[in-house]
């Protein structure tokens, strides 16, 4: 598992870094804050080097734009919906302002009720909100050979819970990766590094709304 302090630290050291090069080109940062990519081996990294993965790289495209956030890698593989709502309080521990919520994924893979999975993801959804959180909700899709009726009513979950809790809602976070050899390692489940990069522009336009929603520019 990845040292998620670790990753703290050096995201903090980046966006330091960051500053000063945006200072001498006469940018002008948009605000700062935390977000934290709170989700399993997608959000983790599985596969990939850290600096490939999804949050990693989400981070260097906000420097970029002049964005002064840090992005907290909070991703743990194989971890179900579950686990996940029993973590919240962890990484309420970071003091996140956003945190992207990429999980359910192994629940499909395993066979899981759908409707447990829906919520768990209510609760992990419900209990962000209540402290103050700005929530981005990354929906997901099941492989079809677990049939018609299996994978639509998981597809079904992610749009029912940001509308029911007024979130923000990524319609599939491996929108234009899955399914694509070229863009998944060999398992065919986790992106490569050029997969991940799809994955951020995919990630992006609805993070800077939640950014907006924050108050940052």
């Amino acid at each position: 598992m990845r040292s998620f302090f670790t990753i703290f630290t050096l995201a903090l050291c980046a966006v330091a870094g960051a500053g000063a090069v945006f200072a001498a080109g006469d940018a002008k940062p948009a605000g700062r804050g935390t977000i934290v990519a709170f989700g399993d081996s997608l959000t983790a990294g599985l596969g990939v080097p850290e600096s490939e993965a999804y949050p990693a790289r989400l981070q260097h495209k906000l420097q970029q734009a002049g964005y002064q956030w840090t992005v907290i890698n909070a991703g743990i593989s194989g971890e179900t919906s579950s686990g996940a709502l029993a973590r919240v309080d962890w990484v309420m521990k970071l003091k996140p302002d956003i945190v992207i919520l990429e999980t359910g994924a192994n629940d499909g893979l395993r066979g899981q009720d759908p409707e447990l999975t829906r919520r768990n993801i209510d609760k992990i959804v419900a209990s962000l909100r209540a402290k103050g959180v700005v929530v981005v909700l990354a929906g997901m899709k099941m492989l079809r050979n677990l049939g018609p009726a299996y994978t639509g009513k998981f597809a079904a979950i992610y749009p029912r819970v940001a509308k029911e809790h007024k979130v923000i809602l990524i319609p599939f976070f491996l929108d234009k990766v899955a399914g694509k050899e070229s863009l998944n390692l060999s398992d065919g489940v986790h992106p490569t590094g050029t997969g991940y990069a799809i994955i951020v522009d995919t990630v992006y336009p609805y993070l800077l709304e939640a950014i907006k929603q924050k108050g940052g520019h």
